[in-house]
């Protein structure tokens, strides 16, 4: 069974993709601010991490950054508010793997989420 790492500092948000995830056969940590997502990620293997960029503490980028300098390969699904180019831009040439923008449907992130299981596990 695969783990996944949320980062996530909207509870609705945050426990809407753990229910989903955890239905779909996954199994879920929550973390609420990029300090302590680093912390556990750097701690524990995960096999995938959910991330959103605007946490409090320690924004997702540095997150992302931070964990890509340690040497942490597990696939990064950046989930945001933000939809301008730059940041996009941004995200994957921190080692993001896939770029969703809010709202999105749960399905989509499903989907990122199982491609990206697949190519780690191939």
């Amino acid at each position: 069974m695969s783990e996944i790492l949320i980062v996530e500092d909207e509870n609705r948000l945050a426990a809407f993709l753990q229910k989903g995830l955890r239905k779909n056969g996954y199994t879920t940590v929550v973390a609420e601010d990029g300090e302590r997502a680093t912390e556990i990620a750097l701690n524990k293997q995960f096999d995938l991490m959910v991330l959103d960029i605007g946490l409090p503490f320690k924004d997702g980028f540095t997150v992302l950054r931070e964990l890509r300098t340690q040497g942490r390969k597990l696939p990064i699904i950046v989930i945001t508010a933000r939809s301008d180019d730059e940041d996009k831009a941004k995200a994957f040439a921190f080692g993001a793997n896939d770029y969703m923008t809010k709202p999105f449907r749960f399905q989509d992130l499903l989907l990122s989420v199982k491609q990206n299981l697949l190519l780690v596990n191939s």
